[in-house]
């Protein structure tokens, strides 16, 4: 099949095209306006998605060498995410496809994550465990099929990336927080404090930051300007090691419990290299495959969302041109 995939959900503007049995382009638009804000502004967002769609589309056609005449089909991300943002992707998609005669596919965004480590290759093979990591998501998910999903855990308040955007504006580091703090994490000490882990007492998987994030904010108080400065990469160090290990602990235990032998990431923060690094040495210590995708398809793209959806477009599925945004859309069996 020859589609085109479009994600629109956040504060990427991104288009893919998938011909046959590989990727031929990935194409993603980043917008630079929300990094003096230190977050995403929706407004902004659905502006500059608006202003970047067309242009992507075309760029992401061009690279693939194909005219939009000969696609067999659209999958576009249609949740969880910013409503506006969501909105303007899906309805290009809609008016390209009525205007080509060809079918949607809605995607969800998380559901794409996880079929990110099969984009260049085939991936883990069902039965797997995916841990999400991805801005607003913090989620420990069993693959049972494709297109069946049971979740396992889950953070009770914000989220990993969250924390480390909070703890990286605390810091008074750059938007997004993520990349900034495993960079400066790496000149630290991650000894230097024993930061909370966010560990749940009713609930073995599941997570929580807003403890973290406010011990970070409390221990910095407690410093004058000049120890805060000399200790910034101590204190980066020592959230990341606290906001890494409890991620790690809980999929080990998850991986123990269901006796699943593959672990995914999927997710921006799965581009954190002390993650990374902490779970090779892991899975080669308990023998578990673990899949990581390339850094380019951890972050939001296009990619995911046009592999997810020729999953099911090969499946006969379509979506209904009346499909609307679903800001809050969950994985189908997430109870």
């Amino acid at each position: 099949m020859k589609l085109l995939g479009i994600e629109t959900s956040c504060d990427e503007t991104a288009a893919a095209v998938w011909l046959e049995d590989r990727l031929t382009s990935n194409i993603v638009a980043s917008q630079e306006v929300h990094q003096k804000y230190g977050g995403v502004v929706p407004e902004l967002a659905s502006r500059a998605h608006v202003q970047l769609i067309l242009p992507t589309v075309q760029k992401a056609l061009k690279e693939a060498e194909i005219e939009k005449e000969h696609l067999d089909g659209i999958a576009v991300t249609f949740g969880p995410g910013l409503a506006g943002s969501l909105l303007v992707g899906l309805n290009f998609a809609k008016a390209m496809a009525l205007a080509l005669d060809i079918p949607i596919i809605g995607v969800n965004h998380i559901e794409g994550h996880i079929f990110s480590n099969s984009v260049l290759g085939e991936g883990p093979p069902p039965p797997f465990i995916a841990l999400i990591i991805s801005g607003g998501h913090t989620q420990l998910v069993l693959v049972h099929e494709w297109g069946k999903y049971e979740i396992l855990g889950k953070t009770r308040d914000d989220a990993v990336g969250e924390a480390f955007d909070k703890a990286a504006k605390m810091l008074e580091l750059s938007y997004p927080g993520g990349p900034a703090v495993d960079k400066l994490a790496a000149t630290g000490d991650p000894e230097y404090l024993d930061f909370p882990k966010g560990r749940i007492k009713d609930s073995e998987l599941d997570f929580s930051y807003s403890g973290l994030k406010t011990a970070v904010l409390y221990h910095l108080q407690s410093l004058s300007p000049e120890e805060r400065e000399r200790s910034k990469a101590d204190v980066a160090a020592s959230f990341q090691k606290a906001a890494i290990e409890i991620l790690i602990e809980n999929s080990l235990k998850a991986l123990e419990k269901y006796q699943i032998d593959q672990l995914a990431l999927a997710g921006g923060v799965a581009c954190n290299s002390l993650l990374r690094n902490r779970l090779k040495e892991e899975s080669e210590k308990h023998g578990f495959k673990l899949f990581t995708p390339p850094l380019n398809l951890c972050t939001d793209n296009a990619a995911m969302i046009v592999r997810a959806g020729r999953f099911y477009l090969e499946r006969g599925e379509r979506s209904e041109f009346s499909l609307s945004p679903v800001p809050s859309l969950r994985l189908d069996s997430e109870d």
